[in-house]
């Protein structure tokens, strides 16, 4: 009996467990572009780089998305030089989607956007916020497809220092952060806050939920996170 017709190959199984994972990271950007946009309707303020991008889109007429895709072009092209490793499809759907998510999600929370001196309403945006976005972030991690050029930045000093990922990654936000002030970004109590928290936040759910779930969902496909791009030098949940 032949049954290569009725079995999948071990090469079918491997891009069925890509596609699975490649979905992961898409619903992953998807709620890190609304968790952006709950915290910016907030009022509260939204993570440096965001609020950089919004400053600058803002000041040269152009949408965000179409600005965070330049800027996440640019960003792209020493990742590219220097640490192709850090690149897949994970890569191109943050870099290219996760502007306009978060355009469109504020446009749809517009109307609902926290009144100045309303502290109660914007402290339960920020709490809302700052999971969604966390989560988010943690299942575009927990894929294991790629990195976002921003976040391989400070990976890509340490590979080349042997620096703390802290000690890169700290300064680099403080940066952006200026830079969002520069610019008039929308920079707030809560940008100040998701450097403490985001953090720890995609570390638990990375570890509880999102790395069990994206196993589960691709046992039997012939990968487990011992895929090749998982714990990659550009996950910066590896680093902390």
């Amino acid at each position: 009996m032949n049954t290569s017709a009725t079995s999948p190959s071990k090469k079918d199984w491997s891009l069925r467990c890509r596609a699975i994972r490649a979905l992961y990271a898409l619903v992953g950007v998807i709620l890190i572009g609304l968790g952006a946009a709950i915290l910016e309707t907030g009022g509260v303020g939204v993570d440096p780089y965001t609020a950089l991008n919004i400053g600058i889109s803002e000041k040269i007429g152009w949408s965000l998305g179409a600005y965070q895709l330049l800027s996440n072009a640019i960003l792209f092209i020493p990742v590219l030089i220097f640490a192709r490793s850090y690149i897949g499809v994970g890569t191109l759907i943050n870099m290219t989607l996760t502007g306009f998510f978060i355009q469109v999600f504020a446009a749809l929370l517009a109307p609902l956007a926290v009144a100045p001196g309303n502290h109660a309403m914007a402290a339960l945006f920020f709490a809302i916020g700052i999971l969604v976005f966390a989560f988010g972030a943690s299942g575009y991690i927990s894929a294991g497809v790629g990195t976002a050029p921003y976040d391989a930045i400070a990976p890509i000093i340490v590979d080349r220092t042997g620096w703390k990922y802290q000690r890169v990654r700290v300064p680099q936000d403080l940066i952006v952060l200026v830079g969002a002030l520069l610019v008039s970004g929308p920079v707030g109590v809560g940008t100040i806050m998701t450097a403490f928290f985001v953090g720890p936040l995609i570390a638990f759910f990375s570890a509880h939920i999102n790395e069990p779930l994206v196993d589960r969902l691709t046992k039997g496909l012939g990968a487990t996170t011992a895929h090749p791009e998982a714990g990659a030098p550009g996950d910066p949940t590896k680093l902390l």
